[in-house]
């Protein structure tokens, strides 16, 4: 399975306004399915023009409830818990955004009034883009099992690539080196790293880079906004040079990447300024890796 996955290292690298641009190209001469792994701030739906069509329930873990009836307001729990979880009364609760799903006052309570059950943790979304089916996720507040979710994400979009005969299946990776990537990651025949001419830039390419080589998932680099800082951008470039890592693209900063953005469409779709034409040479450069 063709796979590729975008990744940053950091967030606001550009990392969506380049995937959603090399949406709109491939899409011109390729089936597609995109899936947006960045579950804690899924973003690519805003700009690549999809509805919803199904929203799933996503349990990731566990979280503790107190049965009323049973709860003797002892206290034990309130003791035991480290991450204030517990509502004190007449009778105990738990407030469910605080609960770790740890268990400790599961097993503490001497009146067994607490039961551990599924926790909704999230949704995961299928929706229909311009491009083609985008498969999504969003946990809810305070929740985490980030990494599960989008091991979801990507199990449901590989599902549809098999359903549908896609020719590629394009990942919005989520910003970081955690859980998430590692997720995005699996399986992974290629990643894309998103990155930016400033010292945290560079600083989390590395990182990222050193992520990639131990799952053993080839890497290739864009720089964007490569004109802000030529001392930086001439750093990046040495990096790649000295670590046998292809640097693909140098997409200069374009006021009108935003003004695309605002309008909810990727910039190749709204314009033929600089970005636009350096995203067109990017895909021009991944395209030999998956048409014939």
């Amino acid at each position: 399975m063709n796979e590729l996955v975008i990744l940053s290292g950091k967030g606001g690298t550009g990392k969506t306004t380049v995937a959603a641009a090399l949406a709109h190209l491939a899409a011109q001469e390729a089936r597609l399915v995109l899936a947006d792994a960045d579950v804690d701030a899924a973003n690519l739906e805003l700009v690549v023009g999809a509805a919803v069509e199904a929203r799933h329930e996503f349990y990731g873990g566990k979280e503790a409830i107190v049965d009323p009836s049973l709860c003797t307001a002892c206290g034990r729990c309130a003791e035991v818990c480290r991450f204030g979880a517990i509502i004190p009364g007449e009778t105990y609760a738990v407030d469910d955004v605080l609960c770790e799903g740890c268990a400790v006052c599961f097993y503490e309570c001497p009146a067994e009034a607490i039961r551990m059950q599924e926790a909704l943790d999230g949704y995961w979304l299928l929706s229909r883009s311009r491009y083609g089916p985008l498969v999504h996720g969003t946990l809810r507040a305070g929740r985490e099992n980030s990494g599960k979710l989008v091991a979801l994400v990507k199990e449901k979009a590989r599902g549809l690539v098999e359903q549908t005969g896609a020719d590629l299946l394009l990942v919005d990776g989520p910003p970081g080196i955690g859980c998430a990537v590692i997720a995005s990651l699996s399986g992974a025949g290629l990643a894309l790293a998103v990155t930016e001419p400033t010292v945290a830039g560079f600083h989390d390419l590395e990182r990222i880079v050193g992520v990639a080589r131990h799952f053993q998932v080839p890497m290739l680099v864009c720089l964007n906004k490569a004109d802000l800082s030529p001392a930086q951008a001439a750093e990046v470039e040495r990096y790649c040079a000295a670590e046998g890592i292809e640097l693909l693209a140098r997409i200069p900063y374009d006021p009108d990447v935003t003004r695309a953005m605002v309008l909810g469409r990727p910039i190749t779709a709204d314009g033929r300024g600089p970005a636009a034409e350096a995203l067109r040479g990017l895909w021009a450069q991944l395209r030999p890796r998956w048409m014939r």
